[in-house]
């Protein structure tokens, strides 16, 4: 019962990828077509041959001799014309096909939860993305078309050879159950070997991206060896799931020879016999040959087409699975605000990363237009959370978030963070430009913009310095780059934008005391009469926010202005404040 399931399952899933191929129906008729067509134009030419020895050779027919050979020559060349097409038109088809799904995987991809990217490695992404995908276009190019006019190339011989000679064709096919046999045993093992294959080059890709993202780390623990050690064991088993496959292939084609060769014994030990009888004529003993290899070149593809087109499938299936994720925030909402007055007010909101395990807990606030919330606490207290739901990357277990005194469910998902900014601590930034990681290539803003909003904030002296100012090309996450100029460029990037809110997640916790003043001006100029929410851990930058609140474990412990909060006896934000008083000055 469970493979009857399965069965059904993979033509579900088979008919799924054909629907790709829908906007290029054209191709895939011509494709179809040309592997009905090729059968009969295949199978003409050794029937030519034995007419050509039958009715000419041994009859002295020069004249009409060089005619068929010169049919046999254009049979000849349309094949070859007609192939040529059908191999083009099945890969133009794959390549037509898996160009439009990785279009549409990237965007599901850049669409979906956060909590996607929390439990997915961004290799095994990668992976569906590139590899997968590639596989995909298999099953148009080696995979069902081939696979279907493989067969009726075999269904075409085989008519030929019964209408030529019944009981040589029967005699050829003796060796046939054991040509099945091993096709079958030789499908199943290379099946489960590329499987094991696909899922070691996932676990291979999702290693090396993550080891190599975090080389720093890696030498700076002198974690080099043992990294070595871990990828050595990865990779000896990719490469040993790929040489399990190579030795099921260097053990089934030599069977095939073998079995072909039996059947051409078979048929010339019989067929000469008879042709001395003159059962067979001799035309039919010279075409045979032909026959039988035109019938075992595709019989010795098809186990390995079949599997072609499985792994295909299965790779189908993973990227399938991407797309039928639903793990995206819903975009219900028809509000499309061109600007925000910027009040934010959480009502009783409680979030949970994992089902039970809440990290908010029942928290409300309130901060009007124009002014500025800190928000304070210790590792894992919340903060970075409160901002991660306000910009709806995750969706609120209990309560309701307003913007504006709207639910900010009801408003157009890419509308409402289009008037939100956010400057983290880890600055990322993209290979290309200075000016395009801070326009990320939005057209609508102009040089002129950027440069005026770079000298507001005070970066753009520094850009100007760099080797071709705002052209300068910026390495893969800014590496070239110190971690002041990054975070400067950051805030141009956020102020050229022009938001309504802005959110400044431990922006100024990496940076050294030098540039600090720079950037400290840099935030005072962003927060003016924008509403503003602001992480930080050192206090010294936070005391002209118009109020603080302090978390802790998930849970608003105090709320107010700075100088309310200090005079709070034994209070958390006191003894913070002091804690790093007293550590500023013992330095």
């Amino acid at each position: 019962m469970p493979s009857k399931e399965k069965k059904k399952f993979n033509f579900s899933l088979l008919r799924r990828v054909f629907a790709l191929a829908k906007p290029y129906q054209g191709i895939f008729i011509l494709s179809a077509v040309l592997a009905v067509v090729l059968a009969p134009v295949a199978i003409a030419r050794p029937h030519l041959i034995k007419v050509m020895v039958d009715d000419y050779i041994f009859q002295s027919n020069i004249s009409g001799l060089t005619r068929m050979a010169l049919i046999v020559f254009a049979v000849l060349l349309l094949d070859v014309f007609l192939r040529y097409i059908f191999i083009y038109a099945t890969n133009l088809l794959g390549q037509s096909v898996i160009k439009d799904l990785r279009v549409k995987v990237f965007q599901h991809i850049t669409n979906l939860r956060l909590k996607y990217f929390d439990k997915t490695p961004i290799g095994t992404s990668t992976t569906r993305t590139i590899s997968d995908i590639e596989a995909i276009n298999t099953v148009f190019s080696q995979g069902a078309i081939t696979i279907i006019a493989d067969m009726l190339t075999i269904i075409a011989v085989l008519i030929i050879m019964l209408v030529t000679s019944w009981k040589l064709t029967l005699i050829c096919l003796t060796t046939f159950p054991f040509l099945i046999l091993a096709g079958y045993i030789f499908k199943e093992k290379v099946r489960k070997a590329y499987e094991i294959v696909r899922t070691q080059i996932s676990k291979m890709n999702a290693f090396l991206q993550e080891r190599i993202s975090g080389i720093k780390v890696v030498q700076i623990f002198n974690a080099e060896k043992q990294e070595m050690e871990k990828f050595k064991v990865i990779n000896r088993a990719y490469t040993q799931a790929n040489l399990d496959s190579i030795l099921y292939y260097a053990v089934f084609f030599p069977v095939v020879e073998i079995i072909q060769a039996a059947a051409l014994a078979l048929m010339v030990w019989w067929g000469a016999s008879e042709a001395i009888r003159d059962q067979v004529s001799l035309g039919t003993l010279v075409a045979f040959p032909l026959y039988l290899s035109m019938l075992f070149r595709p019989i010795r593809m098809l186990a390995d087409r079949f599997n072609t087109l499985q792994m295909g499938l299965v790779a189908a299936e993973r990227v399938f699975g991407i797309l039928d994720n639903t793990e995206k925030i819903t975009n219900h909402g028809g509000q499309l605000p061109k600007n925000f007055e910027g009040e934010i007010e959480f009502k009783n909101v409680s979030f949970a990363y994992n089902d039970d395990d809440y990290v908010l807990k029942d928290v409300s606030l309130k901060i009007k237009p124009g002014e500025t919330l800190a928000i304070v606490g210790g590792t894992g207290s919340g903060k970075s959370t409160i901002i991660n739901l306000l910009n709806r990357f995750y969706e609120i277990n209990e309560g309701e978030i307003l913007v504006d005194g709207k639910n900010i469910k009801e408003y157009e998902l890419q509308s409402y963070r289009g008037r939100i900014a956010m400057v983290l601590q880890d600055v990322f930034l993209f290979s290309g430009s200075v000016m395009e990681n801070i326009t990320l290539r939005n057209n609508d803003i102009s040089e002129e913009e950027v440069v005026a909003a770079a000298k507001l904030i005070g970066a753009h002296e520094f850009i100007e310095k760099l080797p071709g100012g705002y052209n300068y090309e910026v390495m893969e996450r800014g590496a070239t780059l110190s971690m002041g100029q990054r975070q400067l460029i950051s805030f141009v990037r956020a102020l050229v934008f022009n938001p309504d809110i802005l959110i400044l997640d431990e922006a100024t916790s990496s940076i050294d005391p030098e540039t600090e003043s720079v950037i400290q001006f840099a935030i005072e100029t962003l927060i003016s009469k924008r509403t503003s929410i602001i992480i930080a851990h050192r206090l010294s930058t936070i005391r002209h926010a118009n109020n603080i609140m302090v978390l802790d474990q998930g849970e608003v412990k105090e709320f107010g202005a700075h100088e309310e909060l200090v005079k709070i006896e034994d209070g958390h934000y006191k003894n913070l404040y002091e804690m790093q008083f007293l550590q500023a000055a013992e330095s």
